[in-house]
C-alpha cells in the first residue's frame, strides 16, 4: 500500500506494494500517452496550416472607449466573496490531510501503513503500485501532480481500508479527471473487478467495484472492493481488503462520506 507528500523527496527506501493490493496503471499510461502523441499531431497541422494563410492585420493602438467601467462599483454592489464552506479552493488549498475522512467507529489505525509518512505519499512509493513504474512516474510529474494525502485503517483481524487523494496543481480539473477515468477504463476486465462497477450518487462518472473473491489453495480467500472518483483537481481512490466478503454497502458508504468532505 502507499500515500506522498513531496516530488523530489522519494526515499530509495520505502518499500514496494504489495501486489494484490494495488491496481495495475497500464491502461492508465496508454491512454496518456495515446492523448499526447494526439495533441503532438494535432499541433503539428496547425501549424502548417497557419503558416498558408496570411498575416492577419493588427488592431489599431489606441481605443475610443475603454472595454472597462470607468468607475469602481460602490461599496454596497461589490458582491462578497464565496463563504469558506463554497470555495473549493479554499478548501484544497489548505491541509490536505484535513480532508479525508474521519476514522470510522471501531476501525483503527493501521500501524503497518509503512508506504504513509505523517499522512503523506510519495509520488516515488505511488508510482510503484502500477506495473509500469518509471512511465506512470514519469506521467505523474508530466501531469504536474502537486501531493498525495493518504490514510490506512484497519479493523478486526482481516479488514483493511485505504484511501489516497491524488492533487495536481495545472490549473484545470481536467488532469485529476482523466486520472480517474484511465483507472475506471481497466476495471471491467476479467484480472480486475470483472464487472462495470456502480455509479456514485453525485460524482459524475465515479464508480465504486466489488471484485469477486480470489481464491489459491493453500490461502484464506482474497475479497476487495474499490471506489474511482474525482472532484475538482483531486483523484479519490479507496480500497478494502479483507478475508470475508466485502458488501457493496460497504465501500459505498465510504466514499460517499469522502466525497461530502472534499
Amino acid at each position: 500500500m502507499e500515500p506522498n507528500d513531496t516530488l523530489s523527496d522519494v526515499p530509495p527506501e520505502a518499500p514496494a506494494a504489495p501486489v494484490r493490493t494495488r491496481p495495475r496503471g497500464r491502461t492508465a499510461l496508454l491512454i496518456a500517452a495515446a492523448a499526447l502523441l494526439g495533441i503532438s499531431g494535432g499541433t503539428a497541422i496547425g501549424y502548417g496550416i497557419q503558416a498558408q494563410r496570411p498575416p492577419s492585420p493588427l488592431p489599431a493602438l489606441s481605443q475610443t472607449e475603454l472595454a472597462y467601467p470607468a468607475k469602481a462599483l460602490p461599496a454596497d454592489k461589490v458582491p462578497a466573496p464565496l463563504p469558506a464552506s463554497q470555495d473549493h479552493r479554499v478548501k484544497t488549498d489548505g491541509d490536505l490531510r484535513k480532508l479525508i475522512i474521519d476514522r470510522p467507529a471501531g476501525w483503527s489505525e493501521d500501524e503497518d501503513a509503512d508506504w504513509l509518512d505523517d499522512g503523506w505519499m510519495s509520488v516515488g512509493v505511488l508510482a510503484r503500485g502500477y506495473e509500469v513504474e518509471d512511465g506512470m512516474f514519469e506521467y505523474f510529474l508530466e501531469s504536474d501532480i502537486r501531493r498525495v494525502a493518504g490514510a490506512a485503517w484497519t479493523k478486526g483481524e482481516h479488514r483493511e481500508a485505504t484511501i489516497t487523494l491524488t492533487q495536481f496543481s495545472s490549473g484545470t480539473d481536467t488532469t485529476a479527471e482523466d486520472y480517474a477515468v484511465g483507472q475506471r477504463s481497466y476495471m471491467a476486465d476479467d484480472d480486475h473487478a470483472g464487472n462495470n462497477g456502480d455509479l456514485v450518487k453525485g460524482s459524475g462518472e465515479g464508480r465504486y467495484y466489488v471484485y469477486g473473491a480470489d481464491l489459491e489453495p493453500g490461502y484464506e480467500p482474497f475479497y476487495r472492493a474499490r471506489a474511482v472518483v474525482h472532484r475538482g483537481d483531486i483523484m479519490i481512490e479507496i480500497n478494502l481488503y479483507d478475508t470475508r466478503p466485502i458488501s457493496k454497502k460497504d465501500i459505498r458508504t465510504l466514499v460517499e462520506r469522502q466525497l461530502e468532505r472534499v
